[in-house]
């Protein structure tokens, strides 16, 4: 008896050591706890909060009048173009329904594997909360003839692919953009808002329109992992390189990462509008921005973009985040099938989710930053 009293009193110890903590203990735990935070989100919620970009003026006489413009543009011109600017069209695709969310997929002509992946995965999603999505895919001309005939007839099984009449290749991405923003304002000008991302990325589409649905604002959206400060590569030797000619600025405006950014419909008709100001030369994603800017655009910043980033897995965490980069194939199937099955998360389950992901997410890039390490000291020493 004795004995059991002593093992009960044992147990009780350490809940009873814990609730007689005394203050200044209790203030280092709690501040502990904080900065764990801080360290863990402090950069997303700067950037959330504090590195918003000042809304544009309306008052320049440029921005006034391509805003005008893109209001009263003339759709009818560019459907007489039909066989010049696109090699398939796809043009019913939006013609009967309403769509609330048009996906646009910027994709390589070769990289069927990868489009049929999407279409088996999140490109599958059809409708969330009673709301029409459409994904299509957007790419230029192969090179190969043989590539073109395949493509032919993966457009005749699924009536989803947007080619342009150029060749597709590294030099041709901001064409791509121009191809898809004339393309949405042209055959689908009911879209509601359009996600423009790319064939590597995970999208989580519930998450994306039920953030969508809580919008107030209804006009000038332009939303993505904002960059801030971008500078332009000089290097002629660079695949990048921006002559001083094509922009002579020292910072690029900032504009939504290319991996995955949403525009309203009224947005996608001012930036083709300003398309026409802009040398195509600069990176399709900053080419945006700047088109955005000419066109009086603030763009938005969210932290549940990825940007470039793969994000660690986690079933809650993917429903609540928007987008991941760098997909592996095995990992998209796995990761859409546990996503989808209809199963909500709590608010603590969302909770331990974020924290979860991110923690492993910057352990992976801790990991990367050794390997790439070791390596440029290995390629010195070999020097």
């Amino acid at each position: 008896m004795q004995q059991k009293e002593n093992s009960t009193s044992i147990s009780s110890l350490p809940q009873l050591t814990f609730c007689r903590l005394r203050t200044h203990q209790w203030c280092f735990i709690l501040f502990n706890v904080l900065l764990f935070h801080a360290l863990l989100f402090g950069a997303d919620l700067l950037e959330e909060y504090f590195l918003r970009s000042l809304p544009l003026s309306y008052t320049d006489a440029k921005v006034l009048e391509i805003r005008e413009r893109a209001r009263k543009l003339d759709t009818d011109p560019l459907k007489a173009n039909l066989s010049k600017s696109y090699t398939t069209s796809s043009a019913g695709a939006c013609s009967d329904q309403e769509v609330f969310l048009l996906v646009l997929v910027c994709s390589s002509p070769e990289n069927r594997t990868r489009r049929n992946m999407i279409r088996q995965t999140w490109g599958n999603v059809t409708d969330t909360r009673g709301y029409a999505v459409l994904t299509l895919f957007a790419l230029g001309k192969p090179a190969s003839v043989i590539t073109q005939l395949e493509i032919n007839e993966e457009s005749q099984e699924h009536r989803d692919i947007i080619e342009g009449s150029f060749i597709d290749s590294p030099a041709t991405q901001t064409q791509k953009i121009v191809m898809s923003m004339e393309w949405t304002v042209t055959f689908c000008p009911h879209a509601r808002y359009i996600l423009k991302t790319n064939e590597e990325m995970f999208v989580s589409i519930p998450s994306l329109v039920g953030y969508l649905l809580s919008l107030t604002q209804l006009e000038d959206i332009y939303i993505g992992r904002v960059i801030h400060q971008a500078v332009p590569d000089r290097d002629p030797e660079s695949p990048g390189f921006v002559p001083i000619s094509q922009y002579p600025e020292d910072f690029y405006p900032d504009y939504c990462s290319g991996t995955a950014f949403i525009v309203s419909q009224d947005v996608a008709r001012k930036v083709y509008v300003a398309t026409k100001e802009v040398p195509v030369s600069v990176p399709p994603d900053i080419f945006v921005g700047i088109c955005a800017k000419k066109a009086g655009i603030t763009p938005i910043h969210s932290s549940r973009f990825s940007g470039e980033k793969h994000i660690r897995y986690n079933r809650c965490c993917y429903k609540f985040i928007f987008t991941s980069s760098n997909m592996k194939e095995d990992e998209l199937f796995k990761d859409w099938r546990e996503v989808s099955d209809g199963k909500d998360c709590s608010l603590l389950e969302t909770y331990y989710g974020l924290v979860s992901c991110r923690v492993l997410t910057y352990f992976d890039k801790f990991k990367q930053f050794n390997i790439d390490t070791i390596k440029n000291e290995a390629l010195h020493f070999a020097d």
